[in-house]
């Protein structure tokens, strides 16, 4: 094998190559000095992400099973970029409450492990190689989800994440094994040539769709989310809700545009039901919640129900407008989630009513709450308006006028349930507000990062058009 063609596998090989540092490291430096670790591997990785970033050739590996091209690579640098902000986030509650117990290298070398795991899934080539992938990316974040060892609702949640995952994976490999029966191939291009309509394939189809549909959270699949949210660190929350469902949706997208393209006729029908369905639940269940996690679940849920906007096109504008908004959807989301992350480590609270007063206390993490929860809202000209607006923009070009009106109206729904964290925290008083802070350094640098990214990409249209080009290639 040539060097040059053993490279298009560096980011792989750069992440693990941080994840064998760590174990190193975790060996031989003593038991004092175990918080360094934290400063050292967001340096690594953020050394990683910009080398990410450093021109790549097109090409495969392992006889196809390994793939990459100019939009899985910009698709993994988008993912790094998030992941680079949820350590930023997390870096204080792992050196306050995680160090203590010696396991910060563990927590970094799961969350490594399980973004290994998502870089081959979407790498894949072949359904050998996206199983082993998916498998990989879940595992690690069971462990993560059960990771604040002494709270009993952590446990819940990695029990309820680990038993929904499996339920989801066996289904999804049965899935698969239709797939393989009807076609007599588990490659991706030997499918789409041989693929046909009848029972046996669709009925695969339709399986290894829902296995994909409990990783992206679409109703009927969604019931674990909102409780594995609250019972998680807001860090793995925060994974799962941008991370790893971003992933789900960019593989998704991969196979409905290119293996599954001759079956469009029966899964866009199916989509047009789920992003109903979905947007709807999402948006009015959230209206019910309290806890600020639970209510980031139902709107997360939401969220995904607009992605299926794009989805159901199957055209070059779709591919664009659905990695677009999800670049744009890990900005707004990781700000509204730094911020419930801060104020739970600084406060323990995480109810909508512990808000109230907010403004007055601390207005600067007010403000990044409101551009957060005005972009997830699709409020003009913040990034998230551009990212709907695109979303939209594909269904009504496939004549989808009908689910773009319904979209419409779930997002003055949304409108309404983010109005209400604003409302608390600009105009409701409160004798108890949580008390002025200040956060740290590894804190402020991720807030500022993703506010940074809601202005830019708000008003910067050559990321879209630059994406839009990236997209010729599954169409």
């Amino acid at each position: 094998m040539e060097i040059d063609t053993f490279l298009l596998l560096r980011q792989e090989i750069s992440l693990l190559a941080i994840a064998l540092l760590l174990l190193i490291v975790e060996i031989f430096i003593s038991e004092n000095k175990k918080s360094l670790v934290i400063p050292l591997v967001i340096f690594l990785f953020g050394v990683h992400t910009l080398l990410g970033f450093l021109p790549m050739e097109d090409g495969s590996l392992f006889g196809d099973m390994f793939r990459t091209n100019g939009m899985i690579h910009f698709f993994k640098n988008i993912l790094n970029l998030g992941v680079l902000i949820v350590m930023l986030q997390a870096a204080d509650w792992v050196k306050e409450k995680i160090v203590a117990q010696h396991r910060g290298t563990e927590f970094f070398i799961l969350l490594f492990s399980s973004l290994l795991g998502i870089y081959f899934m979407v790498s894949s080539g072949d359904f050998l190689m996206f199983y082993l992938g998916l498998e990989l990316s879940t595992l690690p974040l069971a462990s993560l989800a059960a990771f604040e060892i002494f709270k009993m609702k952590s446990s819940e949640a990695g029990i309820k994440l680990i038993l929904s995952s499996a339920l989801a994976s066996g289904i999804s490999l049965f899935g698969i094994s239709l797939l393989y029966a009807t076609s007599g191939s588990i490659y991706f291009a030997d499918i789409m040539g041989s693929i046909t309509g009848n029972d046996l394939t669709i009925l695969g189809m339709v399986l290894f769709f829902a296995g994909l549909a409990f990783k992206i959270s679409l109703v009927p699949f969604h019931f674990w989310t909102a409780d594995v949210y609250e019972g998680a660190p807001i860090s793995i929350a925060s994974y799962l809700s941008v991370i790893s469902k971003g992933a789900a949706v960019f593989i998704l997208m991969i196979l409905l545009f290119t293996v599954l393209k001759p079956l469009m006729q029966y899964w866009e029908n199916m989509i047009y039901a789920l992003a109903i369905l979905t947007m709807f639940i999402g948006n009015l269940f959230a209206l019910r919640q309290q806890n600020m996690k639970r209510f980031l679940a139902f709107s997360s849920i939401a969220q995904a129900g607009f992605i299926l906007l794009g989805l159901i096109t199957g055209t070059q504008l779709g591919t664009a407008t659905v990695v677009y908004f999800v670049l744009i959807y890990i900005f707004s989301n990781l700000a509204a989630f730094g911020v419930v992350q801060s104020i739970s480590l600084q406060t323990g609270k995480e109810n909508m009513k512990d808000y109230e007063g907010l403004y007055r206390t601390n207005p600067k993490l007010s403000l990044v709450m409101m551009l957060g929860l005005f972009s997830l809202a699709g409020i003009p000209p913040v990034a998230g308006f551009f990212g709907k607006f695109f979303l939209f923009t594909a269904a009504a070009s496939k004549g989808y006028y009908l689910l773009v009106f319904l979209a419409v109206v779930n997002v003055t729904i949304a409108l309404y349930y983010y109005l209400l964290v604003i409302r608390a925290m600009f105009l409701r008083t409160s004798e108890e507000a949580i008390p002025f802070f200040k956060n740290k350094i590894f804190m402020r640098l991720g807030l500022i990062i993703t506010v940074v990214g809601i202005l830019l990409l708000g008003v910067y249209s050559p990321v879209y058009d630059y994406i839009y080009a990236l997209s010729a290639t599954f169409n």
